[in-house]
């Protein structure tokens, strides 16, 4: 029996989360962030992706490209346990798994028929990196991936969580009208590493073409400033 396997690229996803820090811990944590699905040649086949359009979800099969070639660890520490409790790595959806693949369902709003990259997908809610790959496509189907009653282990415990999120007006004005709320939203869920609690600490975060300057004291994350950097919306499309 064979041990190993190829697979390959069939698109990346675009959006404005350049760098890991600030990106929603998972899929559906903020409905509000927009993305962008661009198929890689030969996939770039409208035929392919005839029916999907009746589907409201979609799942990804992705790579975690920025630790693709670390190590694996059977233990890793969740973030959201303060990064000081061991658990096992199949208990979790760590990066530093045997094969670094992630798995999200997110909202699948249209698909758009591009001159230049051929069927292009727009879809909302997804925790992938900016020019990530995808290995696979699928629909959700709500009947059978859906289950009401599941358990969610150590995870329930964070369902809720999330900060108070406070911005200037004069600030939060640097950012595009359309951008705001999710901006806010991204703050809420808290970008920290769960073991960092300095109050006097200004964190950085980048987001499109803004970075934000932010400290947290205790529940409240206070916006300290925003500027607009070079990089444009939709540069890679």
């Amino acid at each position: 029996m064979k041990n190993e396997y190829s697979v390959s690229v069939i698109a990346r996803i675009y959006n404005g989360f350049h760098e890991k820090f600030g990106i929603p811990r998972q899929s559906g944590l903020v409905p509000a962030v927009r993305s962008t699905i661009v198929f890689e040649e030969p996939y770039r086949v409208r035929e392919a992706l005839r029916g999907l359009e009746g589907y409201s979800h979609i799942w990804l099969l992705w790579q975690f490209s920025d630790c693709a070639d670390a190590p694996w660890h059977p233990t890793v520490r969740p973030p959201r346990l303060g990064g000081n409790r061991r658990v096992g790595v199949f208990a979790t959806r760590s990066p530093f798994r045997p094969n670094a693949i992630g798995l999200s369902s997110v909202v699948l709003n249209s698909i758009e028929e591009r001159k230049d990259v051929g069927p292009v997908l727009h879809v909302s809610g997804a925790d992938l990196m900016d020019g990530t790959p995808i290995f696979d496509i699928k629909p959700y189907i709500a009947y059978t991936d859906s289950h009401p009653n599941a358990v969610s282990g150590f995870a329930q415990a964070f369902a809720d969580y999330a900060l108070q999120v406070h911005c200037p007006p004069e600030l939060l004005k640097v950012v595009s009208p359309d951008l705001q709320q999710t901006l806010l939203d991204l703050l809420a869920q808290d970008p920290r590493p769960s073991y960092q609690h300095d109050a006097n600490r200004i964190y950085t975060m980048d987001f499109d073409q803004y970075t934000i300057c932010f400290k947290v004291i205790e529940n409240i994350l206070l916006v300290t400033d925003i500027h607009c950097g070079q990089r444009d919306r939709g540069e890679n499309l």
